[in-house]
């Protein structure tokens, strides 16, 4: 199988969450993803673009959220870029600590971690990549 490329962008705007999750659930469809994977991609990926939105973008709607999705080889692979600053992910405070479990902040990058195959930043973390096993 070739990989297949979808190159797709939103207005920072919480409907373009509600967009994307109906475009996973026709990908999962046409790929057969199985329940649990589709959630884990559906809750990845709502996490991503919220973030952009929110704390890359600041809510403004005059900028885009990118997404890129790379499908084939029994994986699929989503990009999803803001046109912010970027931010440090490798100092968040852990979400599971106990000092923490009220707090905000973490959440999203853990459930990432822990649902996707495999997860990276670049561009100084305003680019995040998420690998799912189908």
């Amino acid at each position: 199988m070739t990989e297949h490329i979808t190159m797709l962008a939103f207005p920072s705007q919480p409907q373009s969450v509600a967009r994307m999750e109906i475009l996973v659930g026709q990908l999962a469809e046409k790929l057969h993803i199985a329940p649990d994977t589709h959630g884990n991609i559906l809750v990845s990926l709502t996490e991503a673009i919220n973030n952009a939105i929110i704390h890359g973008n600041g809510r403004d709607e005059n900028k885009n959220v990118r997404v890129e999705l790379r499908e084939g080889h029994g994986k699929v692979a989503f990009r999803i870029s803001d046109e912010g600053k970027g931010f440090d992910h490798r100092n968040l405070p852990d979400p599971t600590c106990p000092e923490n479990i009220t707090k905000c902040g973490g959440r999203g990058v853990f459930l990432m971690r822990e649902l996707s195959d495999n997860l990276s930043f670049r561009n100084n973390g305003s680019t995040v990549e998420m690998h799912f096993r189908i």
